[in-house]
């Protein structure tokens, strides 16, 4: 039996949907962002014979993971979750003009069906629990500097206004990192991959807890250049005969939340451990400039601490030259 491939564009409110038949036809359907949604997609993908389907979403914001885990929860139902450039490189390959939430989910629908994308694999609910704490996490850290830098200038009518959230914010940032802490600590799994993050010199406590919240599960990536490629710290080589030949330079292509909480923990082991410091110094011996060699520790940390959680063995400093 030839598949159905069922693409969705994700908004926060709703899902443009696009079912691609096996004749080559596209049905389309919209459906609210909300469990009640899920089901009526559900009943439409029956009602249309759509058994076995591939669905196939892109990994915008977080407003995919519901209807995500909704049907990888069916055994007729693959699910993938792809990288947005990839749609985005498919569809100038088409020579799309048009940018419409339809044409955009007809276009990944086409796109799952001539690439047939790897199956998403979802994290367990205690990475889902923690990536949230961790993402809430940050948000509250963004807001309290905010409301600091307003507090610089701010004239004495709104001040005390400004100074009271901010000790709020103090307060729910304590509490989150608190119950994150207490979260991994009551996971026996997680907090022996804690112990293992624990034992590489530049990782803090709230740096390990972004890794277990999107790397808690190595398994899911096949090895430590999946793992990077996923925070978007591979190198892009960009070349073309004699003329062209930019220098290499951080894709970015991945996960932007992981390249912000990685920047700090590589000022750290880049500064003040042995084996940070040993790689700094080959690294400007070699004539790399300072932001390259931070770029390179970052990819560094990534591969480290898959290593550990694969190996399932703590930090050995001989293998780095300390």
């Amino acid at each position: 039996m030839n598949p159905f491939f069922l693409g969705i564009d994700v908004a926060k409110a709703k899902l443009d949907c696009a079912l691609l038949l096996p004749e080559g036809k596209l049905r389309h359907k919209t459906v609210p962002n909300t469990p009640e949604g899920f089901d009526t997609l559900r009943v439409w993908l029956r009602k249309s014979g759509a058994e076995p389907v591939h669905v196939c979403m892109e990994a915008t914001g977080v407003y995919w993971e519901g209807v995500a885990e909704y049907m990888a929860a069916f055994d007729s139902v693959c699910v993938s979750v792809i990288n947005p450039s990839q749609i985005k490189a498919f569809g100038a390959s088409e020579l799309v003009r048009t940018k419409t939430d339809r044409v955009d989910a007809g276009l990944i629908a086409r796109f799952c069906a001539e690439r047939r994308p790897p199956p998403w694999q979802a994290p367990s609910p205690t990475e889902q629990a923690l990536r949230a704490m961790v993402l809430r996490l940050d948000a509250l850290q963004r807001m309290r500097t905010q409301e600091r830098n307003r507090l610089k200038v701010a004239r004495a009518t709104v001040r005390e206004g400004i100074e009271a959230h901010v000790h709020w914010l103090d307060t729910q940032i304590e509490a989150l990192a608190k119950k994150i802490r207490d979260h991994i600590d009551q996971d026996p799994g997680m907090h022996d991959k804690h112990e293992l993050l624990m034992s590489i010199p530049g990782l803090g406590e709230r740096t390990i807890a972004v890794l277990l919240a999107f790397y808690g599960d190595p398994d899911r990536f096949g090895n430590a250049r999946q793992a990077v490629a996923f925070a978007g710290l591979d190198p892009r080589h960009h070349e073309s005969g004699s003329s062209v030949k930019v220098p290499p330079h951080m894709s970015k292509i991945g996960h932007a939340f992981m390249r912000k909480a990685l920047y700090m923990p590589a000022m750290v082991a880049l500064n003040r451990t042995d084996w940070g410091s040993r790689f700094h110094q080959r690294l400007t011996t070699a004539g790399k400039p300072p932001m390259v060699i931070i770029g390179a520790m970052m990819r560094k940390l990534v591969h480290v601490a898959f290593g550990v959680l694969k190996s399932r063995r703590p930090f050995d400093p001989s293998l780095h030259g300390a």
